[in-house]
């Protein structure tokens, strides 16, 4: 199985995982074989491609750090919220209204605390018009393996994820206009969009009794460890702990996904943004854990080499995510393994690129 992008789909390739439609339905089932119809309604929905099952690559599962059940239930959930809050602002202060997003949360904790060395795909199969819900999914998701990997209990965990999955719930105070702008926002819609921390903080605290620090989450996310951040410009340790994890999950997330104004960056070229900024955007020790966690080419990913050659990445290492082991595709009758990661001689290989065989 390996991951294809959505430019490089083809009739009669295998679906390898459940695909699901708008309303988190069912679209394609796992087993299915792409048609040109079906090849043309993914691409409608802007899927940035889909996992084949081709018998390339050694034989494994991919992870996500939850399962895809769980994951279409927190997407559907919360765009329940959103939804509830843009037709009834007020309606936030009924509690049927939030119970279901403490139900996933608990179960995202859940999930993850079972799986003592879980890891995050960050290869998504998301919608591109559903980005608010599959991103603060993904926020939550990563925020809880960094925190259970951070030592944080049980609870913290729950605080952590319920404040992560309604951190941009601001945003539907905010013009959509600006939100989706396909160009470079001017200073005055910039202001406003970074007014939705501050506004996400005061409507939960307004209108439902959240736990103290996951609200303080919602108000954080976009502090910055060296001051530049907002609403506060809070500096290094007196940003708190939930925020400074909150921050690395969503700036990646962020990152690597399509947005109207530009395409999504690599998964390791997020990585690297975020590793090039411990210590001055984020707290390191978020980092620290943050690359020893997330597969910025996990396994099933078809990719290109500096060398030219082409390969389906079969193994992750520990702290290391961008040089993985790699299973190079060619004719040769014995399978050829690039280790990026522990082979000295191949120190000069880096990969360049997601690609399809």
């Amino acid at each position: 199985m390996r991951f294809v992008p959505s430019s490089c789909m083809k009739p009669g390739m295998i679906i390898g995982r459940d695909l699901y439609g708008r309303e988190n339905e069912l679209m394609l089932a796992k087993g299915v074989a792409l048609t040109q119809t079906e090849i043309n309604r993914i691409n409608a929905l802007r899927y940035q491609g889909v996992y084949i099952d081709d018998g390339e690559g050694d034989n494994f599962e991919v992870s996500s750090g939850i399962s895809d059940h769980l994951r279409n239930r927190a997407v559907r959930t919360l765009k329940q919220v959103f939804k509830q809050v843009e037709a009834d602002p007020g309606s936030l202060s009924r509690p049927d209204v939030l119970d279901g997003a403490m139900g996933v949360t608990n179960d995202i904790v859940q999930e993850i605390s079972v799986n003592k060395n879980v890891s995050v795909n960050m290869i998504d199969l998301k919608l591109f018009d559903d980005y608010t819900y599959h991103h603060s999914v993904n926020v939550s998701v990563i925020s809880v393996i960094l925190g259970y990997a951070m030592g944080l209990s049980k609870n913290d965990l729950y605080k952590l994820g319920l404040g992560t999955l309604l951190h941009d719930i601001g945003k539907v105070f905010v013009p959509k206009e600006f939100l989706n702008k396909p160009s470079k926002l001017t200073l005055e819609e910039f202001e406003a969009v970074k007014a939705h921390s501050r506004a996400g903080s005061d409507y939960l605290r307004e209108h439902w009794d959240i736990p103290y620090m996951s609200n303080v989450t919602v108000l954080t996310h976009h502090e910055k460890f060296d001051g530049s951040g907002y609403p506060n410009k809070l500096i290094g340790e007196k940003i708190p702990n939930f925020g400074r994890i909150a921050a690395v999950a969503d700036v990646y997330d962020a990152l690597t996904s399509d947005r109207p104004y530009r395409k999504g960056l690599l998964p390791s070229e997020g990585m690297e943004y975020i590793m090039g900024g411990s210590g001055s955007l984020f707290d390191p020790s978020v980092v620290k854990t943050f690359t020893k966690r997330i597969l910025p080419f996990p396994t099933g990913t078809a990719v290109m080499l500096s060398n030219g050659l082409k390969g389906v990445v079969v193994e992750n290492f520990p702290g290391c995510g961008t040089r993985p082991k790699v299973q190079i595709i060619c004719d040769s009758p014995i399978p050829i393994y690039y280790d990026l990661f522990n082979d000295g001689e191949l120190l000069n290989i880096t990969i360049t690129n997601i690609t399809d065989l």
